[in-house]
């Protein structure tokens, strides 16, 4: 029992491979543009909205179409149901995600500077931590929108869920909720450090098979 958790934590103590720790640095480059980027986006269509409504959440902001006016929109229709206004003060608890990806940008630099095989895991488990963590708060919020719903509202409608990811019918309005250019650049982040770990202990087993061979053909 003890010699494999020799081997692994000996795994753990390797030095990164330097084509390894260019990779890395570069993957650091979609992670900074995704502050960039929508993470997600948010459509409205309906008789009464016929080119549909829209809004965008960044990670600093929220934006929207035809310069803001569509969130306003958005948010009148809401007030009748008794809805929170959607705005960045309603998703205060996103605010720490920029923090958090700046701080996975210098985790992955150091790494590849200075890391080894540990560091670089630490980097892969931060950074599937933060974009779960991030996931499940935004769709809380949905839920918390969609439930809360003030009891003295003109307009009465059951609780619901809206749309977290892809389409669903509200009353007649058709939402769609999904994943934007600012997602897929941190998910070729983590894809990619996830790559750089398996390839590490691929690699190592290869090496690994390759010495006891070796020390077998010695003796």
């Amino acid at each position: 029992m003890k010699e494999p958790i020799k081997k692994f934590y000996e795994f753990l103590a390797q030095p990164i491979y330097l084509p390894a720790r260019v990779l890395l640095a570069v993957l650091v480059v979609p992670l900074l543009l995704s502050f960039t980027e929508p993470l997600w986006r948010i459509d409205l269509k309906a008789p009464q909205y016929p080119k549909g409504l829209w809004m965008e959440i960044y990670t600093y902001k929220v934006e929207s179409g035809d310069d803001g006016a569509h969130l306003q929109e958005i948010n009148t229709l809401n007030h009748y149901i008794g809805m929170h206004a959607i705005d960045r003060t309603a998703l205060s608890d996103l605010d720490w995600l920029p923090f958090a990806l700046g701080a996975i940008a210098l985790l992955a630099l150091r790494c590849a500077a200075i890391g080894d095989v540990r560091a670089l895991l630490d980097v892969l488990v931060v950074t599937s931590y933060v974009s779960f963590f991030g996931l499940g708060r935004f769709a809380y919020k949905m839920y918390v929108f969609g439930h809360e719903l003030d009891p003295t509202a003109p307009v009465k409608v059951a609780p619901f869920t809206p749309a977290i990811l892809g389409s669903k019918q509200i009353a007649n309005f058709h939402t769609t909720s999904l994943p934007q250019t600012g997602s897929y650049l941190l998910g070729t982040f983590a894809v990619g450090v996830a790559g750089l770990v398996l390839w590490h202990l691929v690699a190592g087993r290869i090496k690994a098979a390759r010495v006891e061979r070796e020390a077998s053909n010695t003796t």
